[in-house]
């Protein structure tokens, strides 16, 4: 059972402003990486299950995470059914993240009030989305729409919450660039936890690459 509320868990994505996404089926190097990024000042992580047997890395995390870290939200992301949405809420998914919209798994998440974000692409999905309780929204791919979509979105939606991934790297113009157009938060996979880290298990690197990343964000938001 999710250990924060969806209201908590938005708080939390509105104050740090960025979500690390990450996976990997190796759980001693996915407990260092949750390490790092946490340390780095990290307070959520998007573990994104894209592999076989990826719900039993997850529940592992999660009781490290419960256990040795302190307020550290964990969420899962590529959530593509109901079904397994509900099994990572039985794991202790405090978010789920989906690349589509999809109204099973909106009302299986809302029957427990566990946050979702699901993946929008227009303005008539991410009014769906919103009509079906959800309180940010991840466009996504970020890359392919960019800023100005986020901007054009804002005019007529003032109150609607954006959370862009993909596109998103941890560089001043990137994220200034980013909350210019008015987001909520960002989240960042291969970016900021990068292939050349996970291979020299830099994590003393990784932990600085958030709290820089981190600093951006503080310092672009109006």
């Amino acid at each position: 059972m999710a250990q924060f509320s969806r209201l908590e868990v938005a708080q939390a994505m509105k104050e740090t402003g960025m979500i690390p996404l990450f996976f990997s089926n190796d759980l001693e190097l996915s407990k260092k990486v949750l390490k790092a990024c946490y340390d780095g000042g990290a307070r959520l992580m998007e573990f994104t299950a894209r592999g076989d047997f990826a719900h039993e890395v997850f529940g592992e995390l999660t009781k490290y995470a419960v256990a040795e870290l302190p307020g550290m939200i964990m969420g899962v992301g590529s959530v593509t059914d109901a079904g397994q949405a509900s099994l990572y809420m039985s794991l202790g998914a405090n978010f789920v993240v989906t690349p589509v919209l999809r109204e099973d798994i909106a009302i299986a998440c809302n029957r427990k009030k566990v946050l979702w974000s699901p993946g929008c692409g227009t303005l008539t999905e991410i009014t769906r989305a919103e009509e079906l309780g959800c309180e940010i929204v991840k466009l996504f791919p970020g890359d392919i729409y960019g800023p100005q979509f986020v901007k054009g979105i804002k005019g007529p939606q003032p109150w609607t919450s954006i959370m862009p991934t993909g596109g998103v790297s941890p560089t001043e113009e990137n994220l200034k660039g980013w909350f210019d157009a008015g987001v909520t938060c960002v989240g960042m996979g291969s970016k900021l936890i990068s292939k050349d880290i996970i291979a020299n298990k830099d994590y003393a690197k990784l932990e600085q690459d958030v709290k820089a990343a981190l600093a951006i964000v503080k310092s672009v938001r109006k």
